[in-house]
């Protein structure tokens, strides 16, 4: 029998806030490995918790036993840089005994976006997304025995998505996380722990199976509930009949004390969420928009281009999905074909009866924050009566007296939130929607999927969730290092037959093992040749690691007489570049030994 230590104990944890209970007697474990996905909707305490265990947050009740010496590491939304270049930045989180080795920095960094000439720039010179990526490497740099990672995936394109995907699934160690994206949840956790009306349920699967588990529970209360309801109601009524009547009065006595006994189930009380439906404008249009030959600039140069040449129509039922880089130029093409920016060259045609709804979750400055909710969503279409822009409001999760709130005091999820309110409002046939499930939970961005795929006309949608890539697009709009292409398909056929440049050496490695058993077994002098072949690449790449791993170590004792003599920082700084460029090569030249040898293996199987 295998037993499970426990790196973290939480038993009856409470916490409230103005008297309002929001996590009620909570106990649950973290056992070794574990990796642990947090849901819950918005509000719910998820963040809360995580605060607690770090000690950031004090707890009404209940006890966080943590063991000695066991590190956390914890995703700081908080922004403070304290030095001159990012990778300096970075390799603070390094240990003391790791202080030059850059190339663990490097790895992190290329792998959440960052590129080599980033490497130099103050961190504070990125944009907010990027500098929350910063933190994201530092934190991940500490190597702690623990991640508490809260909303890791926002501001992540989908190649950093996937980069952090691969990383968690090798983490030897235990990680708590926060997201919203299902699909990123699912593919690497083993648990899923959930809190719900202040309660929470930990289990051993995946969301769907912790949301079904929760439905069944919800379910049964409203049986019991109904159940008891009903005998509360026959005992009271055999009580009332027979209290008077001397033969029948113990008995009737008996029952108002069963009901007296009775612990009431209370009614559950009803979870809002998303509610809406966009607003459809008919159109006899065919073709509702056709861009020919477009591209874009910001300084009016074709070097800079962003985009070019760019040709593609869009169609009532069409979902075309634009994909890529954060940086690359996905929201300036929005911007493009809403008219809010000129083509640098090309044309963009609508129909005369083509009606644009923008929903962009970033233009939260245009809000007034004087303005109540209601005010804010009847100002984007006037000719709206009350009742109806109220309405929208309740669609948004803002009912009764919440639509009465001032945009200046919302968070900026319930910002985004009227923002997409506003764009309900407008009678549309064809949807721009830039990042529509940022700041939603899963209950919502479950809607919000739905809702676009039943809207009847047109969508051009830009998002990193690859659940509703999956789901939505018939036609995407890959952005790329250096260009943007159109294709033709939908995202599971682009990544099996295109594929992300940058995992290019992962496709082709999975290629490279398949091919084995697609050969004819009958070949063998084939086999042979190549089996061969790859032997000598084999002892090629090994003698490549031996002489890379010498230098390595000549410049390590190279590096440690620099520093007894006390060297310039400068000079140190380019020895330890050089052997972070070497151990960089060294790591990729292990995993090519690792799949030669796979390859080797299944041709020697083969040959047998």
């Amino acid at each position: 029998m295998i037993f499970f230590k426990a790196m973290l104990k939480i038993n009856g944890l409470k916490k409230s806030y103005n008297n309002v209970p929001l996590l009620d007697n909570i106990s649950f474990s973290i056992e070794s490995n574990e990796i642990v996905g947090l849901v819950g909707r918005n509000g719910c305490g998820k963040s809360t918790l995580l605060k607690m265990i770090l000690g950031l947050e004090s707890q009404d009740d209940g006890t966080i036993e943590i063991p000695r010496d066991y590190e956390l590491g914890y995703l700081d939304q908080h922004i403070h840089f304290t030095k001159p270049t990012l990778l300096e930045e970075c390799c603070q989180a390094l240990s003391e005994d790791e202080q030059y080795d850059f190339y663990k920095a490097e790895k992190i960094l290329f792998g959440l976006g960052f590129i080599e000439s980033d490497l130099e720039k103050p961190p504070t010179s990125f944009s907010g997304g990027f500098q929350l990526r910063i933190n994201l490497t530092k934190t991940l740099l500490k190597n702690p025995d623990m991640l508490l990672l809260d909303e890791p995936t926002n501001y992540l394109d989908i190649l950093s998505l996937r980069w952090l995907r691969r990383f968690l699934k090798n983490f030897r160690g235990e990680v708590i996380m926060i997201t919203h994206d299902r699909e990123f949840l699912d593919t690497v956790t083993t648990h899923t722990m959930g809190i719900h009306r202040g309660k929470l349920l930990k289990i051993l699967g995946s969301t769907d199976k912790y949301y079904d588990l929760l439905t069944q529970s919800e379910d049964q209360h409203e049986k019991n509930r109904q159940n008891q309801e009903k005998k509360i109601k026959d005992l009271q009524k055999f009580a009332d009949k027979f209290r008077a009547k001397a033969s029948k009065a113990t008995q009737a006595q008996s029952k108002l004390r069963q009901i007296e006994k009775m612990k009431v189930l209370d009614k559950l009380a009803p979870e809002y969420t998303l509610g809406f439906r966009f607003n459809f404008d008919p159109t006899p249009a065919k073709i509702l928009l056709r861009a020919e030959d477009i591209s874009f600039s910001y300084t009016g140069n074709a070097n800079d281009n962003l985009f070019s040449d760019l040709s593609f129509e869009v169609r009532p039922g069409d979902r075309l999905a634009v994909i890529g880089k954060n940086g690359k130029g996905k929201t300036t093409l929005l911007n493009v074909l809403s008219n809010s920016a000129e083509p640098s060259d090309g044309t963009i045609k609508l129909h005369p009866r083509t009606s644009i709804g923008y929903y962009q979750q970033t233009n939260r400055k245009d809000l007034n924050p004087n303005n109540t909710i209601a005010e804010e969503i009847a100002e984007s279409r006037p000719e709206l009566t009350i009742s109806e822009s109220r309405a929208i409001c309740g669609a948004m999760m803002f009912s009764k007296d919440l639509a009465d709130k001032k945009i200046s005091v919302l968070s900026g999820g319930e910002q985004s939130r009227v923002l997409l309110g506003k764009t309900l409002a407008r009678p549309a046939n064809l949807l721009l929607l830039d990042e529509p499930s940022n700041h939603l939970d899963m209950d919502s961005i479950t809607v919000m999927t739905r809702e676009i795929e039943k809207f009847k006309g047109g969508v051009i949608l830009v998002t990193h969730n690859e659940e509703m890539l999956r789901v939505l697009a018939n036609k995407l709009i890959i952005f790329r290092s250096d260009s943007a292409e159109v294709f033709l398909g939908t995202y599971n056929e682009f990544l099996e037959e295109i594929g992300w440049e940058e995992e290019a050496s992962l496709k082709k490695n999975k290629k490279k093992q398949k091919q084995p058993k697609e050969k004819s077994h009958n070949n063998k002098k084939e086999l042979s040749k190549e089996l061969k072949s790859l032997k000598k690449e084999f002892i090629k790449t090994e003698a490549e690691i031996i002489a890379l791993e010498d230098d390595i170590n000549i410049k390590n004792e190279e590096a440690l007489d620099m520093l007894k003599e006390k060297a310039a920082d400068g000079a140190i700084r380019k020895l330890y570049s050089k052997i972070s460029i070497a151990q960089n090569k060294v790591d990729e030249s292990y995993k090519k030994t690792d799949e030669l040898s796979k390859q080797i293996d299944e041709l020697e199987t083969l040959l047998k």
